[in-house]
C-alpha cells in the first residue's frame, strides 16, 4: 500500500468518526479500502469495552467473501461459553499480558490456539495479526481504555512487512474514530438509563436551560409498593434491593410495553407518563399497562412465594390532564420531569378489586360531559382480584372518621379544591372531577 492510499484511508476515518458512522461500518469501510489499496484483508474483528447496564463490551466482525453477524454484545457473565471464548481470544491475551501485538503465520506452522484463529486455519487463512491500542486515560468513562482489532488474510505469502507497517500506521486512526462513536453512544445510554428515553432525547438535543418546559397532555402514573416500610423493617437487609428490583422490573416493563415513559424511580415508587392528545386513548394505554402489571405480579408473587421470599402488591395513582414537562432546579443542578399541581393529587385505592369496571364506563365518566368518546366496544375488560375494601385515600394516610363522613356525603376537599366522585364503587377504578380536571384513581389489582 502506497502513501496516497494510507492518506486517503486516514482522511476517511477521521471524517467518518466525526460524522458518527457506526462502529461496524467503520470496520467494514476500513477493510474495504485496505483491499482497494493492495493490503489484502479477508476477515477482521474489533472489540471495545462500553458502559451499559446489560453488557460490558461490544465486538464487530467483517468478512470479505461471506455474510456474518456484524455486531456482538457480551454480558457480565463470569462463566459460560461467551466467557470461555473471551478468555481464549487473542484480545484477552493482549489485555492480560499488556502486549500490543501478536501474530500467527498459520502456513508456517504457528499454533492456532486463540478463539477464531483455529477456525481461520481450517478456512485456509495464511496469516493472522492482532493489535491493542490503549488510550492511557485513567479517568476514561466506564473504563473504556483500549481498542482491540485483529485481521486475517488468505494471501499465499501472508501479510508482507509493508502490510504490517501499514496496519500499524492506520489502526490508531481507526481506534480514535471508533472511540468517538463509542463514547457518544455511552453518553446517550447513560442519559436513557437514568432519565428515560424521551427526557434523554430532550436533554441530549440541548434542552438543559432551567425553566424551559412545554405544556403537554398526558396521564401521570405514580405507583409504589404496598407495605414497603413494614416489609423493609422486618426482612434481611440483603433482601431489600432484590425485592425492589423484582417489582420495579414488573412495573417498568408493563409501562413500556403499553407505550409509557418512566421518568423517575424514587425508592419503591415509580413516576411515569403516557403522552397523548386524545385523552381516551391515553386512558386505554394506562389501563392496559395496569392489566400487564397485574399479570406480572401474579407470576412474580408465585415465584417469590415458592422461594420463601416476601411478596407485596402495587398501589397506583393516576392523573389525566395537561402538565408542564421540562427543567426545574438550580442553575447547575437540574431535573427533567413533569411539573403539575395534579401530580400531587394522585389518589390510590387501599385494596384490590374483584374486577375492574369496563373501560367504557371509565371513559363515559371521564369524558362524557365533554363529548369525547372512544371505541368502547373494542376495549376488553380488565380482570383483577377480590377487594378487601373499596375505600379511597390520599398520600397513603388512613381516613379520619370525619374524612370518612365527608366521603359518604359525596365530596371531599383537598388542596383547596372540591373533588366530587362521578364514578365510585368498590373496585379499583374511581373517577373524580375537580376544578375542571379529571382524576382516575386505580388501586391494587
Amino acid at each position: 500500500m502506497d502513501y496516497e492510499h494510507v492518506k486517503q484511508i486516514t482522511d476517511w476515518l477521521m471524517q467518518s468518526g466525526l460524522r458518527g458512522l457506526p462502529e461496524e461500518d467503520l470496520l467494514a469501510g476500513f477493510c474495504e479500502r485496505c483491499n482497494a489499496g493492495g493490503l489484502q484483508i479477508d476477515r477482521a474483528s474489533a472489540l471495545m469495552d462500553t458502559l451499559h447496564p446489560v453488557y460490558e463490551r461490544r465486538a464487530y466482525r467483517w468478512d470479505r467473501s461471506r455474510w456474518m453477524q456484524r455486531v456482538f454484545e457480551f454480558g457480565f457473565a463470569k462463566q459460560g461459553g461467551a466467557q470461555n471464548d473471551w478468555q481464549r481470544s487473542a484480545f484477552h491475551h493482549l489485555k492480560s499480558t499488556g502486549g500490543n501485538e501478536i501474530r500467527r503465520r498459520l502456513l508456517d506452522g504457528d499454533p492456532a490456539e486463540f478463539f477464531l484463529v483455529d477456525t481461520m486455519k481450517r478456512d485456509g487463512f495464511s496469516d493472522f495479526i492482532a493489535m491493542a491500542h490503549r488510550f492511557d486515560d485513567p479517568d476514561a468513562i466506564g473504563g473504556i481504555d483500549c481498542f482491540f482489532s485483529q485481521f486475517g488474510t488468505r494471501a499465499p505469502a501472508g501479510f508482507s512487512q509493508a502490510d504490517v507497517q501499514a496496519l500499524r500506521d492506520l489502526l490508531p486512526c481507526l481506534a480514535l474514530a471508533v472511540k468517538c462513536v463509542v463514547v457518544s453512544g455511552v453518553a446517550s445510554t447513560i442519559a436513557k438509563v437514568y432519565l428515560g428515553e424521551d427526557a434523554a432525547s430532550q436533554v441530549l438535543h440541548g434542552r438543559i436551560t432551567r425553566g424551559r418546559s412545554e405544556r403537554i397532555s398526558a396521564a401521570l402514573w405514580f405507583s409504589d409498593l404496598a407495605n414497603f416500610t413494614r416489609i423493609s423493617d422486618t426482612i434481611d437487609p440483603e433482601e431489600i434491593i432484590p425485592l425492589l428490583n423484582d417489582y420495579s422490573d414488573a412495573v417498568i416493563s408493563s409501562i413500556r410495553q403499553a407505550g409509557g415513559e418512566v421518568l423517575k424511580l424514587m425508592g419503591d415508587g415509580t413516576l411515569a407518563m403516557f403522552r397523548g392528545e386524545i385523552a381516551s386513548r391515553t386512558c386505554a394505554a394506562v389501563l392496559f399497562a395496569r392489566e400487564l402489571l397485574d399479570k406480572r405480579l401474579i407470576d412474580l408473587n408465585a415465584r417469590r412465594g415458592a422461594q420463601g421470599r416476601p411478596v407485596t402488591d402495587v398501589y397506583l395513582g393516576l392523573h389525566v390532564g395537561d402538565v408542564f414537562y421540562g427543567n426545574i432546579g438550580s442553575e447547575d443542578r437540574l431535573d427533567f420531569t413533569v411539573i403539575q399541581r395534579g401530580q400531587s393529587n394522585c389518589f390510590a385505592l387501599s385494596a384490590p378489586s374483584a374486577q375492574i369496571p369496563h373501560v367504557g364506563a371509565v371513559y363515559r365518566a371521564c369524558f362524557g360531559s365533554r363529548g369525547l368518546r372512544a371505541d368502547i366496544d373494542r376495549i376488553p375488560r380488565l380482570k383483577g382480584r377480590q377487594p378487601r375494601s373499596g375505600t379511597l385515600h390520599n398520600d397513603r394516610r388512613r381516613r379520619s372518621p370525619r374524612n370518612r363522613h365527608d366521603a359518604r356525603r359525596g365530596s371531599r376537599r383537598m388542596s383547596g379544591s372540591v373533588l366530587t366522585p362521578r364514578y365510585n364503587r368498590p373496585g379499583n377504578i374511581a373517577v373524580l372531577q375537580g376544578n375542571s380536571r379529571d382524576l382516575i384513581a386505580v388501586g391494587l389489582a
